[in-house]
């Protein structure tokens, strides 16, 4: 059968070259195989792999001799290209038997001056199958040039060709002879000592070249390049990957080799030298060849580099922990044995001043300690293993002093991993080490509290928070003198503990929170004090520790029992804000211990924390003992807890739930019921002005508990899927009731979700399998009293019921479907979704076939004849929807069949998508907005995914029909028609659409074209463009922006990496930047403003005033406002020496209205609503805003030089009262600029250069600020001025000589 194989493998081959050549050569190829079939048919011979190969052979010898050379070079190739195919099926007696001839017709392809790498490759194929069909005898025989040996020796020496194609096919044939050695008793290949003594030799020669070139050029640091010595690596490379690795023999002189390549500063000779390692020792990993591992460990050893070492010893270390890796998987006792050793030799390089020694020796005992304990020494270690382990210990113990200090990082690392290795037996073994490392963390000045913390939680974690508390005690309830305080330790406890004693909690941890709560009651009502909060945070502390204690502990049924419960009940009532953790405590309890418990696999004790599959059965009977209280206490609580915050209340229900005996489980769902039904009954019975007295929203709605009905339906929905099969009709029943009930639409909604719940089980999909007839029946009379809330719970129920209906009758498709199609224009995005998941689920229901008793259906005849269920009768029930009264349900169907034949056009017959894109034409005609809106989606999907045999024809209707909505401006429909067209464009060209297109229209297509012009060449510009305004940059379109391709289809911009051309912004008019700033501001960036002279107080409650969504100015100094540069007609700059508008030190006051509006528009701040917000919220709490100082008194603070140079401003204190009396007198002047109208004048000084004006009228407390003469005025006190400069747009003289308003 092999032998059939392989000649219908050659036959394919054979055929591939014959069929129809594109190339030159193998249009060659195909004319000699032509002509050897030809020649074989006429002498009546078979063509067989052997007629083949004797005819190409003869053939040879003809282009291809040592005498004429290469004849043709062309058809010498042909010939040797197909003796490659074919000599892999030649039998292997034949190869062996005319080897020598063989290989003489081969030997001038193989070593001919002339030969190109084409042509090299074919023969070296050739050569690769002949070596291998040899046997030991041949392999025998002594090295000559007509011998496998000889022919081995071309083959290695072509694995070093400097053409990269032919090394590379000379090594692979290389590898491939190797890894297939004749039968015999050896391990390895007969050849392999000479191949590993070729490929040394070479790497020794190119190795020494390369260090006397290294020599030779010592002035330069780049690293040299060797292509030669990388070719020699890659030929040991391919000899070392044979079946059985490298020869034994080889071994050392390799190792040393390699480790002195390792040592130079090139790092791809690095990391080839590496990965030759890598290959030998995957090689002797293999039970077969794990003779050979000794012996390659003793030779690592002993080539060990100087302790300063800097190149080599890092590579030596790497090398040495991959050996002992390996070593640990074939010999685990052995190497365990020889650890003690190995690491007292691997630490020694710790107190090497060089960081690149430290971090390789700490890896190495990382790797050493995870690799090489096992798994018996730490479960059940004998005598022998504990005096290794104690080794170990004493050398990590030694790691902490003095010697090792300027390596205590990488020491750390280290003592975690051995914390996490040894496990509980650490606490025999590391108990000094984590009491150093505890006295370490202690000293304030120790600088690495980081890493120690990483070693104390390991530790913790290791051998639990007893013995390590018993060593490092928290000294807080009774501080000893001489001791210090270690509540730090409480968060290292709260995030490693797991797997310990559950006890140590009961009488150390609660203790302790008693006397920290009674510390805390003991202060009364009385203002907190830091340590009444310290105190409180300890208690928070020690409880968020408790988690972690559930987690697996080892001692559940002594430590858990009544009194513990009842404590943990009580806090549950008293303490809300212990909740989180205490539900999350007993959710670890069940949790855990039903993850071991569920465990097929093989046990392992280690995995597990030494709890084992039956003891984690007996920890969850003994939860199960009280769970029924506790289930009561958690109802109660839940009851009485806000709905934001029942999540982990519920999750604990659901844990304890799990595990409740069945009789009890039973007993609380019956009082949950009986609950429900009576607060159902209060709250019927209340009257409307009661109901409306409760529904009235309020400012604390938040924080307000819903009713007692809709807590105990919560609760009965969670219970629902733990119930036992015989109280499934009183659940039934009750949710009946609830779901007819119209007065409470929340309640009804929570009814919905029973059915989706029940379906998470298998009991309860049996359930309902059993009942699909009085669900149908329930979800079909209640149709019209399903609130609008309960939408989309309702069309989960649905759902649920669609695979369990029978193909005998699947009238339920056809009654319910009116609703469903409705439901795709809700309001609520997840109830569409919901309705479009259902009607796909419906067709698929229908695809599968089965009958429509159509008399079944409502509202039709009794007589009515059933129907064959089918995908075009789906789609015909939907497009009854198209005969709807409304535009409404109109607008449904069509997008209800949107979705269906996006989802099923594959699927359909064309004749029915042909009908379906015809009808949708002649509702492109409609006048109604909401339903065009709708056809424009489906004509989107059509163009989209339909074959263009079934579009085209459509075109010459379509385009004009849509190209009409291109002038409705409402609802985005021009924008929309764009994009369709675009689309359109993209798949059928613009000229096709163009000869449909009106000619009023044609310029739509001219635009799109355009459009698409100027997006190419942009594209085609690449990064030259960079430097444009960022908002005339296409906006990418973010990936897996939509949940479907459907969505993608209907809502997806044109704007994407398929070669957009239109973009939704585009088509919109928005501009891109404005978009991202809108994007930026929803964001919400927030900032603290603190003063300079005193740090903001967090703790303060005033702390929430100093926050800020704008960005605190420094100094309280606005920035400058960048201004063009004054010019004047010609273009040439103007200096002036009077200040100007566009100088950097006039106030901008040009951009403003009479008004004091912005004259551009536009809103104050960034431009929007709350960059005008944050504009007031600087003036009035910013740096420089009005502040009360004492007695009342105003304080203005006023900034030397406009803010620029000097100190940062002086503060003016201003009377309250002679304040308002400003603003009064201020508010009766003129409403102009200029501070008075016709007949008043203003009071303000004369600005420098302005004469002084005769005949001012001054009235008495005319001061204040106000603007005059184009600019602003700060008047002092009774009848002064401010200062101010002259010019049109200075403060305080007037523009023109309007400095005292007009006479």
């Amino acid at each position: 059968m092999a032998e059939v194989d392989a000649k219908l493998s050659l036959k394919e081959r054979l055929v591939k070259i014959r069929s129809s050549p594109k190339l030159q050569n193998q249009q060659q190829t195909a004319v000699v195989l032509n002509a050897i079939e030809d020649t074989l048919r006429s002498q009546n011979s078979e063509p067989s792999p052997t007629s083949y190969f004797a005819a190409l052979l003869s053939l040879l010898g003809q282009y291809i001799s040592q005498e004429k050379g290469i004849v043709n070079k062309d058809v010498a190739y042909s010939v040797v290209y197909l003796l490659d195919l074919v000599t892999s099926h030649v039998p292997g007696p034949l190869l062996r038997s005319k080897f020598p001839q063989i290989l003489a017709s081969l030997a001038p392809a193989l070593t001919h001056g002339d030969a190109e790498a084409p042509l090299l490759r074919a023969s070296i194929g050739c050569l690769e199958s002949l070596l291998i069909a040899q046997d030991s005898q041949a392999w025998a025989q002594p090295q000559s040039p007509s011998s496998p040996r000889g022919a081995m020796g071309g083959l290695l020496a072509l694995a070093l060709d400097h053409r990269p194609k032919v090394r590379k096919r000379a090594q692979e044939a290389l590898g491939d002879v190797l890894r297939q050695p004749p039968p015999s008793p050896s391990l390895d290949h007969p050849a392999a000592d000479m191949c590993a003594e070729t490929a040394l030799r070479a790497l020794q020669v190119q190795a020494e070249e390369a260090s006397s070139k290294k020599r030779k050029h010592k002035s330069k640091t780049e690293p040299q390049h060797e292509p030669g010595l990388m070719h020699a690596l890659q030929l040991v490379k391919s000899v070392a990957s044979a079946e059985n690795g490298w020869p034994s023999r080889k071994i050392d002189s390799l190792c040393e080799v390699l480790l002195n390549i390792s040592r130079g500063n090139s790092e791809f000779l690095t990391m080839a030298a590496f990965e030759v390692f890598e290959i030998i020792f995957a090689g002797v990993s293999d039970p077969v060849s794990s003779a050979k591992l000794p012996r390659l460990l003793d030779s690592i050893k002993e080539l060990q580099p100087s302790q300063n070492d800097t190149q080599l010893l890092p590579p030596w270390i790497a090398v040495l922990s991959r050996g002992y890796d390996v070593s640990a998987q074939v010999e685990p006792d052995e190497t365990f044995a020889k650890l003690p050793e190995l690491f007292n030799k691997i630490s020694g390089f710790l107190a090497s001043s060089s960081h690149n020694i430290r971090v390789s020796a700490s890896e190495c005992l990382i790797s050493l300690l995870h690799t090489c304990v096992p798994g018996t020494a730490i479960l059940e270690p004998t005598i022998m293993d504990d005096k290794v382990l104690e080794k170990m210990a004493r050398t990590l113990q030694d790691l902490l002093s003095v010697k090792y200090q300027t390596a205590w990082m990488e020491v750390f690392n280290v003592l975690t991993s051995a914390f996490e290795v040894l496990r509980w037996q650490s606490h025999l073994l590391l108990i000094n080490v984590m009491k150093a490392i505890g006295d370490l963390q202690s000293n304030d000045s120790f600088a690495g509290k980081k890493e120690a913390d990483a070693v104390l939680m390991a530790a913790v974690k290791a051998m639990g928070p007893d013995n390590v508390l018993q060593v490092l005690p928290l000294n807080l309830a009774k501080p000893v003198a001489d001791q210090p305080g270690r509540a730090w330790m409480l968060p290292l406890i709260r995030d490693s503990v797991s797997n310990t004693r559950l006890a140590h909690f009961r009488s150390e941890l609660v203790p302790l929170s008693q006397t920290m709560f009674e510390r805390v009651m003991a202060h009364g009502d009385a203002a907190k004090t830091m340590d009444v909060k310290i105190f409180e945070t300890v208690i928070s502390q020690i409880w968020a520790c408790l988690p972690g204690y559930c987690q697996l502990p080892l001692d559940l049924t002594e430590a858990f029992d009544q009194d513990f419960a009842e404590l943990l009940s009580n806090l549950l009532y008293q303490q809300p804000h212990l909740r989180t953790d205490i539900c999350k405590a007993l959710q670890n309890l069940v949790d855990t211990n039903t993850a071991i418990a569920d465990l097929e696999q093989e046990e392992d004790l280690i995995q597990q924390g030494r709890v084992t599959r039956d003891a984690a059965k007996a920890n969850l009977e003994h939860i199960a003992s009280f769970a029924a209280n506790m289930l009561a206490v958690l109802f109660n609580v839940y009851s009485q807890t806000l709905p934001q915050n029942r999540g982990n209340l519920l999750q604990c229900i659901n844990a304890f739930l799990s595990v409740t005996p069945a009789t009890e489980l039973m007993e609380s769902f019956q009082r949950v019921a009986t609950a429900l039904e009576s607060a159902i009954a209060e709250q019927s019975a209340q009257t409307q002005a009661d109901k409306q007295k409760i529904q009235q929203p309020k400012k604390d709605s938040a924080d307000k508990m819903p009713p007692m009905s809709h807590t105990l339906m919560d609760l009965v929905i969670t219970i629902s899927i733990y119930l036992p099969r015989d109280s499934f009709a009183g659940l039934f029943n009750m949710a009946s009731n609830i779901v007819n009930k119209q007065d409470d639409p929340q309640l009804q909604k929570k009814a919905y979700k029973l059915i989706p719940r029940l379906a998470e089980s298998d009991i309860g999909r049996q359930a309902l399998e059993e009942r699909s007839t009085e669900l149908q029946q329930l979800l079909l009379n209640s149709a019209d009293k399903a609130s609008a809330p309960s939408r989309r719970d309702r069309l989960s129920s649905i759902a649920q019921i669609i695979p369990f209906l029978p193909a005998s009758d699947l009238h339920f498709i056809p009654s319910i479907l009116s609703e469903v199609v409705i439901s795709a224009k809700e309001v609520n995005e997840k109830a569409r979704t919901a309705a479009f998941d259902l009607l796909v689920l419906m067709g698929e229901r229908m695809a599968t076939g089965g009958a429509v008793l159509s008399s079944n259906i409502p509202h039709m005849p009794p007589d009515a004849a059933p129907v064959t269920a089918s995908l075009e009768e789906y789609f015909t029930m939907v497009s009854a929807g198209l005969a709807g009264s409304t535009p409404h349900m109109i607008s449904a169907s069509i997008t209800a069949l949107t979705r269906l034949l996006y989802e099923f056009r594959t699927s359909l017959h064309p004749a029915t998508v042909s009908d379906l894109v015809q009808t949708m034409d002649l509702f492109l005609t409609s006048a109604n907005r909401e339903i065009v809106r709708s056809v424009l989606g489906f004509v989107k999907v059509c163009i989209i995914s339909l074959p263009s045999e079934l579009i085209l024809p459509r075109l010459e209707t379509l385009v004009p029909n849509l190209v009409v909505w291109s002038h409705e401006h409402k609802q985005h429909f021009k924008a929309k028609v764009k994009h369709i067209f675009e689309r359109m464009i993209r798949r059928f060209g613009a000229e096709l659409i163009e000869r449909y297109t009106p000619e009023t229209d044609k310029k739509l297509i001219a635009n799109i074209r355009k459009t698409r012009e100027r997006r190419k060449r942009k594209r085609d510009a690449g990064p030259e463009d960079d430097n444009e305004d960022d908002a005339e940059a296409p906006v990418e379109r973010k990936k897996g922006a939509f949940e479907s391709e459907f969505d993608e289809a209907i809502y997806g911009s044109s704007d994407s990496e398929s070669g957009s051309d239109i973009s939704d912004d585009d088509v919109l008019g928005r501009s891109v930047a404005k978009g991202k700033a809108a994007k930026q501001s929803k964001g919400g960036k927030q900032y603290i403003v603190e003063d300079d002279a005193e740090p903001l107080d967090l703790l303060d409650r005033r702390a929430l005033a100093q926050v800020s969504s704008t960005k605190p100015l420094r100094n309280g100094v606005l920035p400058q406002k960048k201004r063009k540069a004054a010019t004047d007609i010609d273009g040439k700059l103007v200096f002036t020496d009077t200040p100007t508008t566009s100088g950097a030190d006039a106030m901008d006051t040009d951009g403003f209205t009479e008004a004091g509006l912005l004259a551009s528009g536009a809103e104050p701040g960034d431009g929007t609503l709350e960059g005008g917000i944050n504009a007031y919220l600087d003036a009035m709490r910013g740096a420089n805003a009005v502040q009360k100082g004492q007695k009342g008194k105003l304080k203005f603070k006023q900034s030397a030089g406009g803010g620029k140079g000097g100190d940062d401003g002086e503060e003016m204190e201003v009377d309250a009262a002679e304040f308002s009396d400003a603003r009064k007198w201020s508010s009766l002047g003129s409403r102009g600029r200029g501070g008075g109208g016709e007949k008043r004048g203003g009071n303000v000084r004369r600005g420098l250069g302005i004469e002084k004006q005769r005949g001012e009228s001054r009235r008495p407390g005319g001061g204040g600020v106000r603007k005059m003469g184009g600019g602003f005025v700060r008047g002092g006190r009774g009848g002064g001025g401010g200062r101010g400069r002259a010019g049109g747009s200075s403060r305080g003289g007037g523009r023109g000589g309007r400095g005292g308003g007009r006479r």
